[in-house]
């Protein structure tokens, strides 16, 4: 045996380590070799060598090792295929092992220096023809480890059949295996950098994957959308610009409407039900969390482990496409929440990839984050940040999204981000500033501004660090947007004190005006205000059920007319009156009372309002837009300010927030003249006392302040109040 094995020239060491499943270099030993073919093929009984083409065999190989290792000379140098015979049954397949590398030099080149922008179409799992061979072509990086094999429903999950040739520049594994194709169900089994055997992993870059708690990656069929929203998409730069009005309507798409069958048809129903109410409601833009694959429904996909894969339990990815393009269609946008901060610990997912840290920090104190239990992506790593940057312009170009917010800035942000002193790493200079997250968060803005025109980002951050929403060129981090979450935290306050405590709060309501231009702002009153034993937005509401909705109502009045961008979480615009639950659907039995519906068409009208009238939205981010008439009327707990832009009619604003009526308040105005009431909170309609101004108001010559003429006002009891001059 020993001579017959030195006459194909393979040293019997390495014929063990391939029957092991041990040897990094599979194409060195299998394949086609100087006028033999070598093939292992565990179980098979014969395995012969036919010509592609002809069909006629070129050559018998011998068995080499009884655990299945075949070689033999051939007559041809033709392109083959191996006949397989096991017992009573036989087929024929081509030899994963007969295919040249796949990736291209500059592939190689561009992953190696971390800049490689295709990053989910480079690498992962994709449909493909080699050689006029239809197949699967996989690609994972993995450096570390010392043999990379693809397993899966097609080779019994049997680490020895099918490992992968290393591509030794960027660290990245690499094989074509023919004859599967989109449905295949796979992972990863390596070795490590010292021998020992990995859990599975599933693929970084899969385009699809199992429902939880399954945690197979799927080939998914890649072919190109046949997308209809061509004049959205060319329309998306004006629609994004900061003179426009943008309303998002933030959505747990699990839970808007749970009613559809998990894996098979959560995106259609959507599609039928939220993108025609989102547009009936005025909104202009959706956001989902995280619809990226994560393991723990509780987490709400804030730990995701798929940042190429829509969740499947909402059906298969080409729905999430027609789910988008039926959003486009309707003039509705859609936001993506998604997480480059950190993800979870799961031993199928990223953690230890390669048995070393190879996403994450290996020092815990830069790797680990306490609060969530999860790891922190190394964002000095060239490779990981092309990974995540690559992420993000998936989302954005293959399913048309419209923009992503990033989740947890402030944590990337700062190294000392939850941590005591001496339990975490300064910086080169001694600082707590995480530089590498400032270069990250860059040069995502940089890409995106290069591929995507007209695509957002938008900032969860909640401290001050400064330059958010400024341009990346200019030192800034390059976001469009910034959740003001100070605004946020001020104006609930205030807005959960009894009305006869409010006057010592008041400036809480003003305070945001000091700083509402220093960046681009967004006013969100998210999901995180309505779990975790916040109650719901009516909740927080202080008084009888009747005061409960008119400080709702004239909550998100002043809201509406606040300078920014709005966001209100799913469920408020109802007035739910419970918090918010994952694992159920919004009460939407509550539009049967009167005062439910009252608070719906009051936020539907808010929205037409405010994407109507120049005024309320055109100079959303410039201080010019905005001017403060009564700030200083603690003891009643009334504010009035003026909303304005060039070349539209000024509207003025009046909030009383005590459920005191207000008559003969008089309030100076820059236009004499007739003055017309477009909103009142306390409206019929919406379930208010119906108290007003008669639809319209008209000025007296009497100075007031600094101006030579002035309204006196009926003040309805909690509420706003919104007038249009002319």
């Amino acid at each position: 045996m020993l001579d017959t094995i030195s006459d194909h020239g393979i040293h019997p060491g390495a014929i063990e380590a391939i029957v092991n499943a041990r040897h990094g270099d599979p194409f060195a030993i299998l394949g086609p070799h100087d006028g033999t073919v070598r093939v292992f093929m565990p179980g098979a009984d014969t395995v012969s060598v036919v010509d592609r083409a002809t069909g006629m065999a070129t050559g018998e190989l011998a068995r080499m090792h009884p655990a299945g290792f075949f070689a033999g000379p051939v007559s041809s140098h033709a392109p083959y295929r191996l006949r397989i015979g096991m017992g009573s049954a036989s087929w024929e397949t081509e030899d994963p092992y007969s295919f040249p590398p796949i990736l291209g030099e500059m592939d190689i080149y561009l992953l190696a220096e971390g800049r490689h922008r295709d990053f989910g179409r480079c690498l992962g799992a994709h449909p493909a023809e080699m050689e006029g061979i239809v197949g699967v072509r996989f690609a994972v990086w993995a450096p570390n480890a010392q043999r990379c094999s693809v397993v899966g429903d097609f080779n019994g999950w049997d680490g020895r059949r099918h490992p992968m040739r290393k591509r030794h520049g960027p660290g990245v594994w690499e094989l074509f295996v023919p004859r599967i194709g989109a449905g295949t169900l796979y992972k990863y089994e390596m070795l490590g950098p010292w021998g020992e055997l990995l859990p599975l992993k599933a693929d970084p870059v899969a385009w699809a994957a199992q429902i939880a708690p399954q945690t197979a990656s799927i080939v998914a069929d890649d072919m190109a959308y046949p997308w209809t929203d061509g004049e959205w998409i060319a329309s998306r730069p004006a629609r994004h610009g900061l003179d426009a009005p943008m309303s998002i309507y933030e959505v747990h798409a699990g839970s808007w409407s749970p009613a559809a069958k998990d894996g098979v048809d959560g995106w259609d129903r959507l599609a039928d039900q939220l993108v025609p109410y989102a547009a009936d409601m005025g909104f202009t833009h959706i956001e989902l969390l995280p619809v990226m694959e994560h393991p723990f429904g509780g987490s709400w996909g804030y730990q995701p482990l798929g940042q190429f894969a829509p969740s499947a339990r909402l059906g298969p990815p080409e729905a999430f496409s027609r789910f988008v393009d039926r959003c486009h269609n309707a003039g509705v946008g859609v936001l993506l929440d998604w997480v480059p901060a950190h993800f979870p610990t799961d031993v199928y997912g990223l953690a230890k990839f390669d048995g070393t840290a190879l996403y994450e920090h290996a020092d815990p104190r830069e790797g680990f984050h306490r609060d969530w239990n999860t790891l922190i992506y190394n964002l000095g790593r060239n490779e990981v940040r092309a990974f995540l940057i690559g992420s993000a312009l998936f989302w954005l170009e293959h399913y048309h999204a419209d923009g992503i917010r990033v989740d947890a800035v402030a944590s990337m942000l700062y190294r000392d981000y939850s941590r005591e002193p001496g339990e975490w790493v300064p910086n080169q200079y001694g600082g707590r500033e995480n530089l590498e997250s400032v270069s990250f968060l860059q040069e995502l803005s940089r890409a995106v501004a290069e591929r995507v025109p007209g695509a957002l980002l938008i900032a969860e951050e909640s401290t001050a660090w400064p330059g958010v929403t400024r341009p990346a060129d200019e030192g800034g981090l390059g976001f469009h947007y910034k959740w003001n979450m100070g605004w946020m935290h001020d104006t609930l306050h205030y807005i959960e004190e009894q009305p006869v405590y409010r006057q010592y709060h008041h400036g809480e309501m003003t305070f945001g005006l000091v700083y509402a231009f220093s960046e681009k702002f967004v006013l969100p009153i998210s999901h995180d205000e309505v779990v975790y034993g916040k109650g719901s937005l009516l909740g927080k509401m202080p008084g009888d059920p009747w005061q409960k909705f008119a400080n709702l109502r004239a909550y998100l009045g002043f809201m509406w007319t606040h300078p920014g961008k709005k966001l209100l979480f799913m469920g408020q615009e109802i007035a739910q009156d419970r918090e918010w639950n994952h694992d159920h659907g919004l009460d939407w039995y509550l539009l049967d009372r009167p005062e439910n519906k009252g608070a719906q068409a009051l936020v539907r009208d808010l929205n037409t309002l405010y994407r109507a009238y120049p005024a309320l939205h055109r100079r959303d981010c410039e201080a010019e837009g905005f001017q403060w008439l009564e700030m200083g009327d603690a003891a009643q707990s009334v504010f009035a300010y003026l909303r304005l832009a060039e070349d539209a009619p000024p509207a003025l604003v009046v909030c009383n927030f005590t459920p005191v009526p207000r008559y003969g308040y008089r309030i100076g105005v820059p236009v004499a003249g007739g003055w017309k009431e477009i909103l009142n909170t306390d409206a019929g309609i919406y379930g208010g006392s119906n108290l007003g101004n008669g639809g319209h108001v008209h000025t007296e010559d009497i100075r007031h302040y600094d101006f030579p003429a002035s309204l006196t006002l009926t003040l309805p009891p909690l509420a706003t109040v919104v007038f249009v001059a002319g």
